[in-house]
């Protein structure tokens, strides 16, 4: 199976980025082993390492294949 490296980034809100804030990392890159993009980010989203006060409507996950 491929190698992943998966981040998560939380967006600001409509007021937050009025305010200058911008996106935050809420997880930093992690290699992840899985079938292909999509079960990667899945999976790193639900193995945990994120903070219970994460808003997952807010959250951008990024995956690249590890090279």
């Amino acid at each position: 199976m491929p190698l992943f490296e998966v981040a998560i980034l939380i967006t600001p809100t409509k007021n937050e980025a009025e305010d200058g804030k911008g996106e935050t990392l809420a997880m930093a890159p992690k290699a992840v082993v899985a079938r292909d993009a999509q079960s990667a980010a899945i999976n790193a989203a639900l193995d945990g390492g994120l903070p219970a006060d994460v808003d997952r409507a807010r959250m951008q996950v990024l995956v690249r294949p590890f090279a």
